[in-house]
């Protein structure tokens, strides 16, 4: 064990255990229904200053602890996620770890470059530990954009994010990124580029105000199709809507680009960023809109794909949601909830994505976004990856929809993909959901199963060289 590796406290269990912020989610995390599983150590790992980890692995270590598993999110409390003690439950290490961005969720720090210097420290501290041959990335939700865009970075160099159709060119910074040996997106979003968009609200008239709204493009206007019970959009109201979004967001990008180019020729508000708050674009679950809503929209996959069930069959077909409607209340007037408060260096590498005058989403695609124009965008940073590529998407949620687009443009040649029925966004069990009690059974067991049994193929990780 490296020497600054420190038994964990009582007091770090008690952060550790502490009430867990995921991006994309208003669910409560489900504790491990494991009941006879095999005893796991924890060990505190201080990886940079303000980059805590705990280390997770058997007591007992067998073969599978030679692959290591390493989960961030994007801005969220991951010291306690539920792959933690799931996977160790499994016989593998895993490193759960924060970045040091912000954790209340108020603000909107971005700073993807940074987070990836620090999954670079993480990565290269599961390295040097005795017995691990192989280290896997595990990204959820927003890490979904940490775990892909670290290993484009890591596999193509500076030249992969610094090509023609990035909107951002990454630092010097994210040179030399140690690759990892496969890569897991366990209902990955589209990304943080997507989901900000997915969350602008084109009913904003002007920029520096979120309580002027538009009637004609307010989505919680009655008149528009909103029911607070569950919505159905005109189809004429939501190509309204979803072409304002488009153009709302391209401007957006416009004006953030003209304030670097003020910045950078000193005559900018400060020498070296700028504050910049947008109005109703918070990209929390809370705020995505229209779809979240309305669950005709993101509602079925559009080719057949194997989905896991309670009683541990599995079928193939194509995949239905079953989700129930959120989000029934604007938060656009808000400024804490409902504005995206960052800077306009973070929203240009973080948030911005560039889409055509075709943008829009109906019942299973999302059409017109320039997945590479960002490396915040796992659709276009898997196209870039070789390593072995796990998909999986949670039918509880809208996000699970993300996975076929992932999947589809993958470039991987060892890629595989399945869905959970009736798993929320935290793949525990959707009660409200089901139709009958215990419908879905335990979707918590049935995803880590599946991702045991996808790290334990033979000749994936377990028997093969690194």
């Amino acid at each position: 064990m490296n020497s600054k590796a420190l038994p964990i406290t009582a007091a770090i269990k008690a952060t550790v255990g502490a009430a867990l912020l995921l991006l994309g989610s208003q669910q409560t995390a489900a504790k491990s229904p494991v009941q006879a599983a095999p005893a796991v150590k924890t060990t505190f790992v201080p990886l940079a200053r303000g980059v805590p980890g705990v280390l997770y692995e058997p007591t007992v270590p067998g073969p599978k602890a030679a692959t290591a598993v390493f989960a961030m999110h994007s801005s969220a409390d991951y010291l306690s996620f539920s792959a933690c003690t799931e996977l160790a439950q499994r016989g593998y290490r895993v490193l759960c770890a924060n970045n040091s961005t912000s954790k209340s969720g108020a603000a909107n720090d971005g700073m993807l470059d940074q987070v990836l210097v620090e999954a670079k420290a993480a990565v290269s501290w599961l390295r040097r530990q005795p017995g691990v041959r192989h280290v896997v990335l595990l990204g959820h939700s927003g890490g979904g954009t940490v775990m892909s865009a670290y290993q484009f970075i890591a596999e193509g160099g500076l030249g992969a994010c610094r090509s023609a159709e990035k909107i951002w060119k990454c630092p010097g910074s994210l040179a030399d990124l140690p690759p990892a040996d496969g890569v897991m997106l366990i209902d990955s979003n589209w990304g943080l580029g997507a989901m900000t968009l997915f969350s602008i609200d084109p009913a904003v008239k002007t920029e520096d105000s979120g309580t002027a709204l538009d009637p004609a493009l307010d989505m919680y206007n009655p008149a528009n199709g909103f029911r607070a019970s569950g919505s159905h959009y005109p189809a004429a109201f939501t190509r309204a809507f979803l072409k304002a979004e488009g153009a709302r967001s391209n401007a957006l990008i416009a004006s953030a680009e003209a304030q670097l180019a003020a910045i950078e020729a000193g005559k900018g508000p400060y020498s070296d960023d700028a504050p910049f708050v947008v109005p109703g674009a918070i990209l929390l679950g809370s705020n995505n809109k229209l779809f979240s809503q309305d669950v005709t929209l993101m509602a079925h996959t559009r080719k057949p794909w194997p989905l896991l069930h309670a009683d541990g069959s599995m079928t193939n077909g194509i995949i239905p949601t079953v989700r129930v409607p959120e989000n029934q209340h604007s938060q656009t007037p808000s400024l804490m909830k409902g504005a995206l408060k960052t800077t306009v260096r973070n929203y240009l590498s973080s948030y911005a994505i560039r889409t055509g005058p075709n943008f829009a989403y109906d019942a299973s695609s999302v059409h017109g976004v320039e997945w590479t124009s960002t490396y915040a965008s796992p659709p276009g940073n898997v196209q870039g990856i070789t390593a072995p590529l796990l998909v999986m998407g949670m039918t509880g949620h809208w996000e699970y929809l993300a996975s076929e687009t992932i999947y589809e443009l993958a470039k991987s040649r060892d890629k595989s993909i399945a869905f959970v029925e009736g798993a929320t966004h935290l793949y525990d069990t959707c009660k409200a959901c089901e139709h009958t009690p215990g419908q879905f059974g335990d979707t918590l067991t049935t995803t880590y199963d599946h991702i045991d049994g996808w790290l334990s193929k033979p000749g994936r990780f377990t028997d093969r060289p690194h």
